[in-house]
């Protein structure tokens, strides 16, 4: 899937200009066609991973300028949540078990067959672990989207910390499991956890392992502060 410019910025939440900076710099992934500058989804996608899990200090999402969103991306993580559950005190042992337990207890709520999930879980950690630093992970995978128009994220505090293959060794406290209805929406999703799990108040906040009523009031605030100029259409 190719992404345009504009798409980037709208996805990451930060504007044209940092988009541009991005690219003479040469630090995001990108290729010219027909003089313009195009980007790979599955590029993009571990990019966000990559630079949270290398720079969380300069994390650049969520910058203090106006962007583009469209509506759908307003509050999109909160209402995903608000469809995906909250599950305290996981206590799996294993990075296999805790996704395999977390996607049994969603297969219902769902809808999905959840050996199928499981194993395309699996796989995509085989390529690359999705822990970002901290303590965080979001496992994900682009090979399933829901069916329908709501997203879904379930969010996992484990009763012990888990080895994850993160980059800086920390074991993973807190993991957001990401289901997605289409393309745009998975890497708009990835990069709002990234954005949350880079401030240092927020991982403090998680390793309380608030309840889900809690987890949301605090999601919604910080989605509202992001400032926007939501499209009309």
């Amino acid at each position: 899937m190719d992404l345009k410019q504009k798409d980037v910025a709208e996805l990451l939440t930060v504007s044209l200009d940092t988009i541009d900076r991005w690219v003479r710099e040469g630090s995001i992934p990108t290729y010219q066609w027909e003089g313009e500058n195009r980007f790979n989804r599955q590029e993009i996608e571990n990019w966000i991973v990559k630079r949270f899990s290398q720079e969380k200090e300069n994390f650049p999402f969520g910058e203090n300028r106006d962007v583009i969103i469209s509506p759908w991306q307003q509050f999109g993580l909160y209402r995903a949540i608000h469809r995906g559950d909250v599950l305290e005190n996981l206590s799996g042992g294993t990075k296999e078990r805790v996704i395999e337990e977390t996607i049994e207890s969603l297969k219902n709520k769902l809808h999905f067959d959840a050996e199928v999930v499981t194993s395309l879980f699996l796989e995509r950690e085989s390529l690359m672990p999705t822990a970002l630093c901290h303590g965080v992970a979001i496992p994900h995978t682009r090979e399933f989207l829901l069916d329908g128009l709501f997203d879904a994220v379930c969010v996992v505090f484990l009763e012990e910390p888990l080895e994850w293959g993160a980059l800086d060794h920390e074991k993973v406290h807190t993991l957001f499991f990401v289901f997605a209805c289409d393309d745009k929406r998975h890497l708009n999703l990835l990069a709002k956890i990234a954005h949350f799990c880079s401030e240092e108040e927020n991982l403090q906040f998680l390793r309380s392992r608030p309840s889900k009523g809690t987890l949301l009031e605090e999601i919604k605030q910080f989605e509202a502060s992001v400032r926007r100029v939501a499209l009309s259409c």
